[in-house]
């Protein structure tokens, strides 16, 4: 395979059906963009020392499916997109080994359980945030990282390289519009509304949920990340109206009862 290093990866990606990869310096995250900013221990060089480059990929959850949930559809396509970004991320980095860059993949998560994050809401590493630094996208109120292709319904993990890569530069552009649409509809109360990071999310709040859901089958959530409206994905599904999810619009009718079939099978 000839071309840059980057080159190589990019055309991986699109070849694995991969739309968004961004590259960024495991020195980023050294510079402090906003505070509170990422403690050193969950910077990259703190866990793998040898890392000179995140590489982070993403893949998208299908708006129609979002739609659905919390739902059992919604449930399987999350499981799939977690699953391939498992498996693609250790591709990439048997890729990169193979090539004499020695490469570690990150788990999509990195936490056991709803149960272990409720007693302690974090990861040993943040795929938003190396996102954010590899240039995919900007932060929004619901506290997920908004995408220009996307919106909020993509889901990151990262791969750390020994290639000393060029970073992507981050995004300028703020893609949250203050809708409040993700803080109205969030059935935990979840979502402060100030904007990211003053206004963090109640992770507790919002796992609590998580876990209710998981035990009928149908976690996760996925509402606030459903009405957001952001995203080229509203294009393409013909989801530009948001009075779609208003269940008093009757010309949307057909939509509601849709989703309403798919709720009522399949979980408890």
């Amino acid at each position: 395979m000839s071309g840059t290093i980057r080159e190589q990866i990019s055309l991986k990606c699109a070849e694995q059906e991969i739309p968004l990869v961004g590259f960024a310096s495991a020195r980023s995250w050294d510079t402090p963009l906003f505070e509170p900013w990422v403690p050193p221990q969950f910077r990259p060089l703190a866990i793998w020392p040898e890392v000179k480059t995140v590489i982070v990929i993403g893949i998208p959850v299908s708006l129609p499916i979002v739609e659905t949930a919390p739902s059992i559809w919604y449930h399987e396509l999350y499981r799939t997109v977690n699953a391939l970004l498992d498996s693609n991320a250790f591709r990439i980095s048997t890729f990169l080994n193979g090539r004499g860059f020695p490469s570690v993949y990150l788990p999509r998560d990195g936490y056991g359980s709803i149960g272990v994050l409720l007693e302690k809401p974090v990861a040993f590493f943040s795929h938003r945030h190396a996102a954010y630094l590899a240039g995919l996208g900007t932060f929004g109120i619901n506290n997920m990282l908004l995408t220009p292709q996307f919106g909020p319904r993509v889901r990151f993990t990262s791969i750390f390289t020994s290639a000393e890569i060029g970073s992507d530069p981050v995004m300028e552009e703020e893609l949250c519009i203050k809708c409040m649409q993700c803080v109205d509809v969030c059935p935990a109360k979840a979502i402060p509304g100030a904007d990211y990071p003053d206004g963090i999310s109640d992770k507790i709040a919002c796992a609590k949920r998580s876990e209710a859901l998981l035990k009928r089958f149908i976690s996760p959530c996925g509402l606030c990340i459903k009405v957001c409206p952001a995203g080229e994905d509203r294009t393409l599904f013909h989801r530009e109206d948001l009075d779609i999810y208003d269940e008093d619009k009757k010309e949307y009718a057909p939509y509601h009862s849709a989703w309403k079939h798919v709720k009522s099978y399949g979980g408890r």
